[in-house]
Formats: structure tokens, sequence, C-alpha cells
């Protein structure tokens, strides 16, 4: 059972000054609950090497078991700090895609053709692919089959416009995640705001915010079982 965990290299929050890139919480806890399993993990980003993270991830009121237990992980520190980069990753090679969120993705991942052919092969090939929070643009471009949206008439979440503007940066994204889904047709669910919710429609699997990280990688080994 191998894995794939595509992370994003953009680090600039809008025109804010500030930083961003993927949350912590988002890798450490599906990270452990694959390896956990027996999955063989492979980590990749657009530009490859070591992936921006978002600062407010790795503060002192972030932390969980997970992300704990990845900063003292070598090994799982090694993975992260040599990401392959994206364009030379072969669908073929893995049985289900893993987008942790962070604010990073909306930007880069969401226009990225790689990540968009990896989506659009990785579900022609009935394989789970999964993201979580904000990971759910790199669905904004991909197609099904026939040329429509992938996520039309799919059931999905994503971190929802409640808690975007709770976090203040409704203003600061491109684009409102749960609007875009709805846009291209998404049968857009979501639960009580920072609470675990999470939505499997066949193989597409997507979790609402980083408190669903590890439960939609438990959905992704079901599908994988």
């Amino acid at each position: 059972m191998k894995i794939l965990m595509v992370l994003t290299s953009h680090d600039r929050l809008g025109d804010t000054g500030h930083k961003t890139g993927f949350w912590l919480e988002e890798l450490a806890a599906p990270y452990y609950v694959f390896k956990d399993a027996g999955a063989d993990l492979v980590l990749a980003s657009p530009k490859g090497g070591s992936p921006p993270l978002d600062p407010k991830s790795d503060a002192p009121d972030a932390q969980t078991a997970a992300t704990v237990r990845f900063n003292e992980d070598a090994d799982a520190l090694s993975a992260l700090a040599a990401t392959h980069r994206l364009k030379d990753v072969v669908e073929g090679d893995f049985d289900a895609v893993f987008y942790p969120g962070g604010h990073g993705p909306m930007w880069d991942l969401a226009e990225d053709a790689d990540s968009i052919r990896l989506v659009e092969q990785a579900f022609s090939a009935g394989k789970p692919v999964a993201a979580v929070c904000h990971g759910p643009a790199v669905f904004r471009h991909a197609r099904g089959a026939l040329g429509e949206p992938l996520v039309k008439d799919k059931r999905v979440t994503g971190f929802s416009n409640e808690e975007e503007t709770a976090v203040g940066l409704a203003d600061v994204v491109p684009f409102s995640l749960e609007d875009e889904l709805k846009k291209h047709g998404a049968r857009y669910e979501r639960g009580v705001a920072w609470q675990s919710y999470v939505v499997a429609d066949g193989r597409l699997v997507t979790g609402q915010n980083p408190a669903s990280s590890a439960a939609a990688a438990e959905d992704v080994l079901r599908l994988l079982r």
C-alpha cells in the first residue's frame, strides 16, 4: 500500500505580508494513520524540497499528539525536507492520493497543471483521492471523464465560509472554497465549525477542517481495504 501526500509550495498569505503554507496537523495526523497501518508514504510538492509550514500551525496552542510525534520523528522530518517534485510523480506508482490543507493550496495547487493531471488520472483509475480543509481547492479545475467538473453532483466538504470568516481571511484568499465547490456543481456539505466532518462519495474523500484530517485518512484506508 503506497500513498502519495501532496503539499503546497506557496508561502505568501496574499498581500498581508504574513506567511502561510501547509497546516501541520493536516499532514501529521493522516501521516500516522497511514504509517501505523503499514503504508509506504511519499511526500511531494510543486517545487520539491522543503515545503513551507504555516507558522500558526506550529504554535503551542495548535499542537496535537500527532504534531508532537511528527516533530520528534527524524524520519518524518527528513522526508518533509526532501519532498519530490510533483511533475516527477507518476500516478501509477500509488494506490491513493491525499492532499493536506493550509491556505497555501488556494494559490498554487488549485492552479497547478501537474496536480490537476494527478487528480484526474488517479480518480479515473478508481483510486481514492482525498483532501482536507483547503486541500479541496485542488479540485477547482479538475475534470471527469466527460469533461465536466470532477466534483459535479458529488458530495464534498471543505473549509467553510463561516470558518474562513472566523479566521479573518475571507477577504484575503483568492476565492471562497465553499462557493467555488458549489459553483462547479458539487453538493457541498458542512458540519459544526472546527469539529471533525468528513464526506466520502465513492472514492472521493473530503474533510472540512484540521480536526477532520485523521478521520479522512481512516476513510481512505477503508477504501483501500
